[in-house]
């Protein structure tokens, strides 16, 4: 009988993912490797590390770029189908909320870098914009966080009134306002100056101080507050 060298399990053992795990620690797989051992096999033409190690090249071995791939781009890869594309996902989005839960635990913003931790998992990997608000208390601790509108690539729309609805309803005394830019540049815009301005001065009609506005990026952000512009 004919061995299917493309097959895991009849590797050596030391070459085997769930065998290296198990003896050598979870740190010592790399990305496809661990890929590998969720989808559990490959095709006739290379085993599931091969193929992993392809479905990753195409995206620049950045796993953030593969979080974003839907269940039709993933299948596109020979070797893998609807059920291998879906524990991929559920993998992947599994990592987010673990990043998310552990973003969480920061309930008190003392700086922009608070705020930028908090909301990156939310909205850094976006393809498209989206506007979100921390409402605070009079100790700075994050009493709600909600997303105020949903745009297109360059833009969202950004309707005021609700967001200090929001605000008070929460006894928000303070604000922070953050969007992402799906294009990685941190520059405001003037669209966003000019939006950040009204905020503020709204804001201090009604008492609620708005202490900053953060662009986020992939791997960065900008704070209008730490750029003396609040």
């Amino acid at each position: 009988m004919e061995i299917d060298k493309y097959t895991i399990k009849n590797w050596s053992q030391d070459d085997q993912p769930r065998e290296k795990l198990l003896y050598k620690g979870k740190q010592s797989l790399s990305n496809a490797e661990l890929l590998a051992i969720l989808i559990g096999s490959g095709s006739r033409e290379e085993n599931a590390v091969e193929l992993c190690k392809r479905i990753l090249l195409k995206y620049d071995n950045q796993l953030h770029l593969l979080q974003k791939q839907s269940l039709q781009q993933l299948q596109t890869f020979k070797g893998i189908g609807e059920a291998k594309a879906i524990t991929i996902i559920a993998a992947l989005e599994l990592a987010n909320r673990l990043k998310l839960s552990e973003t969480n635990e920061l309930k008190k913003i003392t700086c922009s870098n608070d705020g930028f931790l908090l909301l990156h998992p939310l909205i850094a990997d976006l393809p498209h914009e989206e506007f979100w608000v921390l409402c605070l208390n009079n100790n700075n601790k994050v009493v709600h966080k909600f997303q105020l509108s949903k745009g297109g690539l360059t833009a969202t729309i950004v309707d005021i009134r609700m967001l200090f609805k929001t605000a008070i309803e929460h006894l928000a005394v303070a604000i922070v306002l953050a969007h992402n830019h799906p294009s990685g540049s941190l520059q405001p815009s003037l669209q966003d100056k000019q939006l950040t301005e009204k905020i503020r001065l709204a804001g201090n009609q009604l008492e609620i101080k708005l202490l900053d506005h953060l662009i986020i990026t992939q791997n960065d952000y900008y704070s209008f507050a730490d750029h003396g512009e609040l």
